[in-house]
């Protein structure tokens, strides 16, 4: 592995994503590769994506999302780039105090009806 540039093999197992993963995010426009020939190279800039676009699917961003916000930076600047990060962590600290919320009264009703068929046993 090069520090400057590395192969799709390397990205692949550097981020230990699939090459299909690779591919679509090529496809969808969130990673742009230098090409050689038929090889793929990542430079510091893809690399630099890669972390944002992984860091993003794991706070559970649409990709799409992030796409557009990695286009504001190139578009508006850094400035712009953060503010819209600011009100989309917002958007999405919401949507998953919701979705904590929604598995809370889950876990307490299976947790309730698990207790009443044990003691349902036990009679």
């Amino acid at each position: 592995m090069t520090e400057s540039r590395l192969s799709f093999k390397e990205m692949c197992n550097a981020f230990e994503v699939t090459p299909r993963t690779l591919r679509y995010y090529e496809y969808i426009e969130l990673l742009q590769p230098d090409r050689e020939g038929r090889s793929r190279f990542y430079g510091p800039r893809e690399t630099a994506r890669m972390k944002l676009i992984l860091r993003g699917r794991r706070f559970g961003f649409q990709l799409e999302d992030i796409r557009q916000w990695l286009l504001i930076r190139e578009e508006q600047g850094d400035a712009a780039q953060m503010q819209t990060f600011v009100d989309m962590a917002d958007r999405q600290m919401k949507e998953l105090e919701n979705q904590r919320s929604q598995l809370d009264e889950a876990l307490a009703e299976l947790q309730d009806l698990r207790n009443a068929t044990a003691r349902s046993l036990s009679d």
